[in-house]
């Protein structure tokens, strides 16, 4: 009997859709696994289509598709080691998410995909059917058992699997970022590791697909729950991983173990990661955004500068006569830290032109927010074509705090095709621009030190859309804002809770009041990444039309 098993793993980053590139990548690290004497070489969940494919898995020719290429999968990979890749699998008028084993020219198992998850971003109960509960495979004389991603948070699939005769659990997740998330899946697998009393493999995807990212993190465990093997998070990686037979079954030999960074270098990485790759899987190469001189923009602009390059970074300026000395100023030494194009476009001729055009229409009526909003749009309208013009998609630059209480201009400053720090709270936005002045890494492609002039993150917010305009002139002050925040939407709190909290009660339901009327802009805002289990998009699907308000 084999005493020595060798597993490669394959924390990879698949493109959605992208059916042939992904079953390319993986015959390259099949081809990699096999001159590495591997016994199997393991993809994540959903591997050959792309997790989570949405309504995209219910089409049959998706389906179809998908299926024939992973069986040709096993007829190119049918003389070296097995593969295991997931994928969807139709069956009559069922459909499952499955994971293929592939072993000497066919697919030798399929295993079914049990328990569903239905919250969060999640809806799988919608997409796939159930599978039964099932048994392990054999890759030569060594029985595994692989409970899919959820499947591995109940207690019955991999006891079911134990009881059967697995030796190993090989869990294939495509489980995407939320801070803190990573605790959360060592529990669970810790757990499944004591009651079954087998190693376990938690192998990751990377990447990222529309709002969400994959954050890798793959591990494995001994009996016990010793740490054999750590991957690092976010980073793509092949690892070959070889597990011993002793008299107590098959012990995990050490392998590297990679420390993992704390919560908010890992939500900008998220940031920075999650605009890599919605740029590079739709295609585009450069980016622009308007540089206001304000906190948001810089970080943004940061952001983008990390991910894609300086070259492929344009920044505008676009001021009014309202705009301050400080903030030209500013906005202009940002540009020339990170080294990007920066381009200074006045507004005040074209605001001229339509505040003409208007006049016969607001005879008698005097200026409000009306004209407010037209210089943001005129804005969006300018960007916008600049963006057509040369090709580069317009990023907005609204945090969570702006987002969730509608303090952005619809076809303004929401114009844009992807929002970096849309799920980041302002409070957060000051954080993570410090830290970002403090701390350089490999992954980043800006420049290192103080990239974020130490004048735009100490001067009050503003618009400024009009005389002295400061943020807290309509909005509590953000610290008070993003805790009351915080509680109604991260945390689903009440009013009374607010209330017992400590804050004041008219506060907090001219808060509830903004939030629950702003429906209608989150609605149509760009999409951005997702750092919460309360995101903005597929975390928090709430009705544009609601006149419920909380009475407690």
């Amino acid at each position: 009997m084999a005493d020595r098993f060798r597993l490669t793993l394959a924390q990879a980053n698949p493109v959605m859709g992208d059916i042939e590139g992904n079953a390319q990548k993986a015959l390259s690290v099949w081809t990699e696994a096999r001159d590495a004497g591997a016994d199997l070489v393991a993809f994540p969940e959903m591997f050959i289509l792309g997790y989570n494919p949405q309504d995209l898995v219910m089409k049959p020719a998706v389906q179809a598709a998908a299926l024939a290429r992973i069986k040709a999968l096993a007829e190119e990979t049918a003389d070296g080691p097995a593969m295991a890749i997931g994928g969807p699998f139709a069956e009559g008028d069922k459909l499952f998410n499955a994971y293929f084993i592939l072993n000497k020219g066919r697919i030798v198992s399929t295993q079914l995909k049990h328990h569903l998850p239905n919250y969060t971003v999640f809806d799988e109960v919608r997409l796939f059917d159930s599978g039964p509960l099932g048994g392990p495979y054999a890759i030569g004389n060594t029985r595994i058992g692989s409970p899919i991603c959820e499947d591995a948070w109940f207690e019955d699939v991999p006891e079911t699997l134990a009881e059967t005769g697995a030796e190993f659990l090989l869990v294939p997740n495509g489980s995407p970022y939320y801070r803190d998330k990573f605790d959360r899946r060592m529990n669970h697998m810790v757990a499944r590791v004591v009651e079954t009393g087998l190693p376990l493999v938690y192998l990751n995807m990377v990447g990222g697909q529309d709002d969400q990212v994959f954050d890798g993190g793959s591990f494995v465990l001994n009996p016990g729950g010793q740490l054999a093997v750590q991957l690092p998070v976010f980073d793509e990686v092949t690892a070959h991983v070889d597990f011993i037979r002793t008299d107590d079954g098959w012990r995990c030999e050490d392998g590297p173990k990679a420390v993992l960074p704390a919560g908010e270098e890992q939500d900008y990485r998220v940031c920075v990661e999650a605009l890599r790759d919605y740029m590079g899987k739709t295609g585009f190469k450069k980016v622009l955004l308007g540089l206001s001189g304000g906190i948001d923009s810089a970080l943004v602009a940061t952001i983008a500068v990390d991910a894609l390059g300086s070259e492929n970074v344009r920044c505008v300026m676009l001021p009014s006569e309202y705009t301050s000395q400080g903030s030209l100023d500013d906005a202009k030494d940002i540009a020339e830290r990170l080294g990007v194009r920066y381009d200074f476009v006045p507004i005040s001729e074209g605001r001229a032109a339509i505040t003409n055009t208007l006049a016969p229409l607001f005879e008698g009526t005097q200026p409000d927010i009306t004209e407010e909003n037209i210089q943001s749009r005129l804005r969006g309208l300018l960007l916008m074509a600049l963006s057509n013009k040369f090709g580069e998609m317009l990023l907005t630059t609204g945090n969570k705090s702006e987002v969730a209480v509608g303090y952005a201009t619809i076809y303004g400053d929401m114009a844009g095709g992807y929002n970096p720090i849309k799920d980041m709270y302002k409070t957060r936005v000051f954080e993570t621009s410090r830290w970002r002045n403090e701390t350089h890494r490999d992954w980043m492609m800006g420049p290192k030190g103080e990239v974020i002039p130490v004048s735009i993150i100490e001067k009050p917010p503003s618009a400024e859309l009009r005389p002295d305009q400061k943020d807290e002139d309509s909005l509590p002050p953000y610290d008070e804002l993003d805790a009351i925040l915080t509680m109604l939407v991260d945390q689903e709190k009440s009013v009374a809770d607010c209330v017992a909290a400590g804050f004041d009660r008219d506060t907090v339901k001219r808060v509830e009041h903004l939030l629950y009327i702003s429906e209608y802009k989150r609605f149509q805002s760009a999409p951005g990444a997702r750092l919460s289990k309360k995101a903005f998009w597929l975390d928090r699907r709430y009705p544009i039309v609601n006149r419920w308000r909380d009475p407690s």
